[in-house]
């Protein structure tokens, strides 16, 4: 089996490109959705964040989502903090269900965090979706209702989209002018949807597209 994690920053159309390998009957984890379901359930998730925060953090037995957010994004060390105490569970998790679809050719992780959080070890090979800053504000912008200075904040909070290119083994550009389907797969032509292999190569901005 081959495991692949697709990553990119806020817009960059990650969760489209997991869905076009789902399409093709490669099982995606999506490490976002699992972390806020583990911090509901596991045990150990949350004794360390009630050790951490205090009994406020969860409300009849849920979790208390703005008490936690207003502590997470307070500063960077809070979000340290938190993280410490997520990631590992996750990452655990994702090992876990990657033995469960074992049989499979292909199994993939969706993280928008993947080499912030030292995911990138759990798997085979790590695929950047890129798109220009421009174009993932605008697409945020309609997905959330924020604004421009909300989308934009948040893009600076994560890490250099040309850092992660540098980082990646493959890149697949989403920037509406190439067309993900002739994109090819050269990872045992498993997929066929999208990814280009750009190993130790980052894409150049658009000149439409200024820093």
């Amino acid at each position: 089996m081959i495991s692949i994690a697709i990553t990119g920053g806020i817009g960059s159309g990650k969760s489209y490109v997991s869905s076009l390998l789902q399409e093709k009957g490669i099982p995606i984890y999506n490490a976002d959705d699992e972390a806020k379901k583990l911090m509901h359930t596991d045990k150990d998730i949350r004794e360390d964040l009630v050790a951490l925060l205090g009994p406020d953090v969860y409300r009849n037995g849920e979790l208390n989502k703005p008490f936690l957010a207003s502590y997470l994004f307070a500063n960077s060390e809070n979000a340290a903090r938190i993280n410490e105490i997520v990631h590992p569970r996750v990452k655990a998790d994702f090992c876990r269900w990657l033995k469960k679809h074992a049989d499979k050719e292909v199994a993939g992780l969706e993280c928008a965090i993947l080499f912030e959080a030292g995911f990138e070890d759990t798997v085979d090979a790590t695929v950047m979706v890129y798109a220009p800053e421009n174009l993932r504000v605008e697409r945020a912008m309609k997905r959330d209702g924020a604004t421009e200075t909300q989308i934009r904040a948040r893009i600076a909070a994560q890490m250099d989209d040309e850092e992660k290119c540098r980082r990646a083994d493959y890149i697949v550009y989403n920037d509406g002018r190439m067309p993900l389907d002739i994109q090819p797969v050269h990872y045992g032509h498993a997929a066929g949807t999208g990814l280009e292999n750009q190993r130790g190569t980052h894409p150049q901005r658009p000149a439409s597209d200024p820093l």
